[in-house]
């Protein structure tokens, strides 16, 4: 599995160094029991993880106390920076490092519960085609503010630029609803664009693509790699969508240094309890919020209310408030659901407690 470290240094680890190793990094490992081995996972796939060492890829699994943490997000994710140990012929993942950045959202299969799709991302590319007719507004203000939210920077990147008949009409579209993004505008037939990515991409620096599946996320990796290293399908005639072939999510290094995590297209995209990304995407209706008469007004018929006087003025569109109504109210839902778990959970663990002490005095 590779020479174990009492620690470890930047200079030491030349493998590492390519995946985004830092001297933080290496502060956190030396802060755990030595003899573990240090890696950065490049994917997951079944319960099992494909780590990168210095040694190369070593596939392992979940210790089980991570497992036991797999609810709340606790199992090592791609991108993320782990400790190993166990032995050759079964490496265990037994420490996920903090993470300095983490995409979640709610499960799409269970209720109130947390799926992380990535770790330690410094920004977020978030992808559409510009051939969509009407642009799903909606879809990507619920995408800005899941990005927003995980502490990465959102970029918007529209693909798809050559079939577009009216590229700035939908350029004009997403600055409105995305105050303070960046905007590219790609073409992975042309190439057109993806050097603005790449300029981006540089040495120490991952970002993710994230978007509705046939979306053009897998062009643009086979287009900032240099060859056809994500497979994609020959497009359909009936819509011009590329066929969406990637099953999992995978960490890929670029010629620029950079770092990318190419992920399955998203049907769901469920908000989780936070709302700091939610008036980070809606940073103007949180502005007008500032000036409702009541602190807690949720802007549905409150007297003095600023956002529902903006909508009448013609200054806030009608549907960018009834977007944040519902993004508002699923987080909500979420945060009651996970009080109910817990209660149960205290509750589970009280008659546990319980039946305990009960058995240690009859035993005694």
């Amino acid at each position: 599995m590779g020479a174990r470290r009492e620690g470890i240094r930047l200079s030491d680890s030349p493998q590492l160094a390519l995946l985004g190793f830092t001297e933080v990094i290496a502060a956190q490992i030396a802060a755990y029991a030595p003899g573990l081995v240090p890696g950065r996972v490049t994917r997951s796939d079944r319960g099992f993880v494909f780590v990168m060492t210095d040694g190369g890829i070593v596939i392992a699994r979940p210790a089980t106390r991570l497992v036991k943490q797999a609810d709340d997000g606790g199992l090592p994710v791609v991108g993320d920076w782990v400790l190993m140990g166990g032995d050759s012929d079964e490496p265990l993942v037994e420490v996920v490092l903090p993470r300095s950045t983490a995409i979640v959202r709610r499960d799409p299969g269970r209720a109130a519960r947390v799926q992380v799709l990535a770790a330690n991302v410094d920004a977020v590319f978030i992808t559409h085609p510009m051939d969509d007719e009407p642009l799903n507004l909606s879809r990507i203000e619920r995408e800005l503010a899941l990005v927003w939210d995980s502490g990465a920077e959102p970029f918007l990147v529209f693909t798809k630029a050559d079939l577009c008949a009216d590229p700035d009409a939908v350029i004009a579209q997403a600055e409105a609803i995305a105050p303070g993004v960046t905007v590219y505008v790609t073409s992975a037939k042309t190439g057109d664009g993806i050097d603005a990515l790449a300029a981006w991409l540089t040495a120490g620096r991952t970002g993710a693509l994230i978007g509705p599946s046939g979306s053009g996320k897998s062009t643009i990796v086979n287009r900032l790699v240099g060859e056809d290293l994500q497979a994609t399908r020959e497009v359909r005639v009936s819509d011009n969508r590329g066929r969406h072939t990637t099953v999992s999510r995978e960490l890929v290094p670029l010629p620029s240094g950079g770092l990318l995590i190419d992920t399955p297209g998203l049907r769901a995209v469920g908000m989780w309890e936070s709302t700091d990304g939610l008036d980070q995407a809606f940073s103007d209706v949180a502005e007008l919020a500032t000036h409702c008469r009541f602190r807690d007004c949720q802007h549905e018929g409150e007297p003095g209310c600023a956002v529902e006087a903006a909508v009448t003025a013609g200054d806030l569109p009608a549907r960018r408030l009834e977007s944040y109504r519902e993004l508002q109210t699923e987080i909500r839902l979420v945060t009651e659901q996970l009080d109910v778990r817990a209660r149960l959970e205290r509750k589970r663990e009280d008659k546990l407690l319980a039946k305990t002490i009960k058995r240690f005095y009859r035993d005694r």
